[in-house]
């Protein structure tokens, strides 16, 4: 009889068969970040946001300790893919959807900026046939990695329209251009290509919409959503845990392990707190923030636990205490809201 493994013990095996080993070159070097993107769509694992929440954020919690790249930049795609799949533009649904999962097609996103508060970057107008977008996109990771993208821009009322843009630089014959930089220099996660845009009277054709959304949905949903990002922290933390095991198996020194015992077990109750938050449902707003606070300090802890236990050699950028403390510092504020800010510093004044 076949036995067929879950799409999570496919990624576990794939992890660390293939991704853990070269963490470091992945963290560095698009080449082999997209190689490594390419072998999850082999096992067609790039749309499971779209297919299955909860084993969706078991995932980003496996993958999240093997490598912050690859796990940085699959989540872009896995939130276009989640979004194309409700889209009730059957077009695009019809284009996109068979080949998202295989990596066929990649698409990246660019509204983080809708979470801001004061004038939108990216403003859009209704016009014949569909929308005028003009602005400036202050993020958008994946470039030369991903052919297209998700846009949002808001409406004078606050409605936010969402569509696919081209990943490039380009012009159309109406006029309308984008223009993309070159990737910024970032302290982590080079290798995923970041970049910013100028878009000025840019015609999105209602045809390549995807939805609309209310005034204010962002917010909401980032409220709805604030566990979200923090799965990420827990698969950081244990990163941490892996090296500073290494460290005490290897020093054979008794406070080493003792150091590992206490923030392991902290973990473990962190983790625990936050799928049981997820499948029961029944936290507060402000209950979840703290557990958002929580994950974010213990992947700094256990990150600088790594770099503390490694010694000397962690100075050395080829070390993975020193490619996991710098990813601890992007989860710290990835997806980040004035209320998690908030939180995250309560945390630390404790």
């Amino acid at each position: 009889m076949t036995v067929t493994s879950s799409p999570l013990d496919l990624a576990e095996a794939y992890l660390d068969e293939y991704v853990s080993p070269q963490a470091n070159l992945i963290d560095r070097d698009c080449q082999a970040l997209e190689t490594a993107f390419l072998g999850l769509g082999d096992r067609e694992l790039l749309t499971l946001r779209a297919d299955n929440q909860v084993l969706f954020r078991r995932f980003q919690e496996t993958i999240s300790r093997h490598s912050g790249a690859l796990a940085f930049l699959q989540t872009q795609h896995q939130s276009a893919a989640a979004l194309i799949s409700r889209s009730s533009n059957s077009g695009l649904r019809e284009d996109y959807l068979p080949h998202l999962a295989t990596g066929k097609r990649r698409v990246g996103v660019g509204f983080s900026h809708l979470r801001r508060p004061g004038p939108p970057p990216m403003q859009a107008r209704l016009v014949p046939g569909g929308y005028q977008l003009d602005g400036f996109i202050p993020w958008i990771t994946g470039a030369t990695l991903f052919e297209s993208f998700i846009l949002g821009a808001m409406l004078p009322d606050g409605t936010s329209v969402f569509g696919m843009m081209p990943f490039r630089s380009c012009q159309e014959e109406r006029g309308g251009e984008i223009e993309m930089s070159s990737p910024l220099e970032m302290a982590a996660l080079t290798s995923t290509n970041t970049v910013t845009a100028e878009v000025k009277g840019w015609f999105l054709p209602d045809e390549q919409v995807l939805c609309l959304k209310p005034p204010h949905w962002m917010q909401q949903n980032s409220q709805a959503n604030v566990l979200h990002h923090g799965f990420f922290a827990l698969g950081c933390a244990r990163a941490g845990l892996d090296v500073l095991q290494q460290a005490a198996e290897k020093k054979q020194l008794p406070f080493l392990r003792q150091s590992w015992e206490t923030l392991d077990a902290e973990l473990q109750a962190c983790r625990q707190a936050f799928f049981e938050s997820e499948d029961e449902g029944t936290r507060s707003y402000g209950d979840r923030l703290t557990l958002r606070a929580w994950a974010i300090d213990l992947a700094g802890r256990c990150s600088y636990g790594a770099i503390a236990a490694s010694g000397g050699a962690a100075n050395s950028c080829q070390h993975p205490a020193q490619r996991i403390y710098r990813e601890a510092l992007v989860y710290a504020v990835s997806g980040q809201t004035p209320d998690v800010m908030e939180a995250t510093l309560n945390r630390l004044q404790r």
